[in-house]
């Protein structure tokens, strides 16, 4: 991989703007020109009625869903790393430019887009936004936003600091029923809410597998070094790509990460979530490389302050996957299937109990009474989520109306979802996890602790009789490991930005 960088390039990217927007730092970069790196950094209005300049990163799966939503605007270039699995959207853009390497397209065409869609694997999100944020451009970023809790801080500082129209891919935080699930909740349908449950069917991708030992030929068509990007490097095997990257740690969050971030918007949104105060997370078969079979994460939130027309009381949120469910409340309809969509999150309020299937889905009221249509949120129009962040990107950043999962609202919520990850991986410690949200760290894991993981699933039958041979890593330091998992070490040829103040 080239580590080379144009001039023009570095005086683009590489200082810290006068207002205290951060440039990244890296090997490639450096701070030795504020004022050509602010230059570059403007963000160009973009009238109402003109198309808005797009690139995407990423292509080949949920980019290509995002890029042919936007495609009534003008999509500049596509990059992606597989060709192959990428070819639809590239024969469907002819006229747009094509990469491989988003550092590159960056550096030669920094100047002919707006904005940026980031539809790669989740550990790339972060690098990949970051930049884009730093260069001025807005993002729409598909969930999760980011692999790490600190990448997510990063990108929410970022884009309020260079004031940046922004949206997270959780497509139900802009259909009407989710509105009719946050009114309900805000306007005091079901009462106060100190519980609720969530789930989904997730993953439908393998999981809890040993890390495998042999290597595949990597295909002509795949830059398999890019695909690996901020990550320690590792050889290429199909069991990663395409798509079942969603369950290695390295490259993915499992179900948690991938659809958590659907299920639980209108959780945050309707409670008024923040940082959770601790976590515990519980799993089937859990292997040092790749996330386990099912699991379960609970969260415990402080009280917040009241809305006008209901308590916001202390609050616990559990999250089931891989074929795990909540019970069903009482009075729950015989018969009734508790997955709508993909999943369910269930509310329980001192006077009611609400649920709404995955993406916000269906609201219902255990009573049997009706659920409100909304009437005081702001409606999207045509419940498009992707054109929804057009529009605020044309906006001023004065009178812009925030599209309704901009990076204030997602990266918080991104921080819970990913923080859950945090409470399975370290479930070895056999205790609550005490979090504290505003310093990004676990303060009740005690400086000489270790863990281990298993990396082999000795288990076989000899004669009739179970026989259990498991290997695990040597003791890791518990506190550096959970260090690294909060903010990554990246890989020679990546960096992130400084954090915002």
């Amino acid at each position: 991989m080239s580590t080379r960088m144009s001039r023009r390039s570095f005086l683009q990217t590489s200082a810290m703007a006068a207002a205290g927007a951060a440039v990244a730092t890296s090997p490639l970069w450096n701070s030795a020109n504020a004022t050509a790196a602010e230059a570059a950094r403007k963000v160009k209005k973009v009238a109402a009625t003109d198309k808005l300049n797009i690139v995407g990163v990423g292509i080949g799966g949920r980019g290509a869903a995002d890029i042919n939503a936007l495609e009534s605007q003008n999509i500049v270039a596509l990059c992606d790393c597989d060709w192959n699995y990428a070819a639809g959207e590239m024969s469907r853009f002819p006229n747009a430019k094509k990469y491989k390497d988003y550092r590159k397209m960056f550096d030669e065409i920094g100047n002919e887009f707006d904005a940026v869609v980031v539809g790669t694997a989740d550990h790339t999100h972060a690098c990949i936004a970051a930049q884009a944020l730093a260069m001025g451009k807005h993002v729409y970023c598909e969930k999760p936003l980011t692999h790490t809790v600190y990448e997510t801080r990063l990108l929410t500082k970022l884009a309020k600091a260079n004031g940046l129209a922004t949206q997270m891919g959780n497509q139900g935080a802009s259909l009407n029923s989710t509105r009719q699930v946050i009114e309900a909740i805000q306007n005091g349908l079901i009462g106060e809410v100190r519980k609720v449950d969530a789930f989904t069917d997730r993953p439908i991708w393998p999981q809890g597998l040993e890390t495998p030992a042999g290597v595949d030929p990597i295909p002509d068509t795949l830059d398999w070094d890019l695909f690996i990007g901020p990550a320690k490097y590792r050889p290429f095997n199909q069991i990663y790509h395409p798509w079942n990257w969603r369950g290695w740690w390295d490259f993915g969050t499992g179900a948690l990460g991938d659809m958590a971030c659907h299920i639980l918007q209108p959780v945050v949104d309707a409670l008024k979530l923040g940082s959770p105060v601790s976590c515990q997370g519980s799993s089937t078969n859990l292997m040092i490389d790749c996330a386990p079979n099912a699991q379960i994460v609970k969260f415990k939130f402080p009280a917040r302050d009241n809305m006008p027309k209901v308590a916001m009381p202390e609050c616990e949120v559990t999250w089931y996957d891989g074929g795990l469910k909540p019970d069903f409340p009482e009075g729950w309809p015989i018969g009734k299937n508790m997955n709508q969509s993909g999943g369910a999150a269930i509310f329980y309020g001192t006077k009611d109990v609400l649920v709404c299937g995955c993406y916000g889905v269906n609201p219902w009221l255990l009573s049997g009474k009706p659920v409100p249509a909304a009437s005081s949120t702001r409606e999207v129009a045509n419940e498009d989520h992707q054109m929804d962040w057009v529009r605020a990107c044309k906006e001023s950043k004065e009178n812009r109306v925030p599209a309704k999962s901009d990076f204030q609202f997602a990266g918080p919520l991104n921080e819970m979802v990913v923080m859950g990850v945090l409470a399975v991986r370290l479930q070895g410690l056999n205790r609550e996890l005490m979090w504290d949200g505003k310093n990004m760290k676990f303060t009740n894991i005690n400086p000489a602790e270790t863990i281990q993981f298993k990396v082999k699933d000795g288990f076989s039958v000899h004669d009739g009789h179970p026989t259990f041979e498991d290997k695990y890593t040597d003791p890791i330091n518990a506190q550096a490991f959970a260090a690294e998992l909060i903010k990554h070490t990246y890989r020679e040829g990546y960096a992130l930005p400084d954090m915002p103040n």
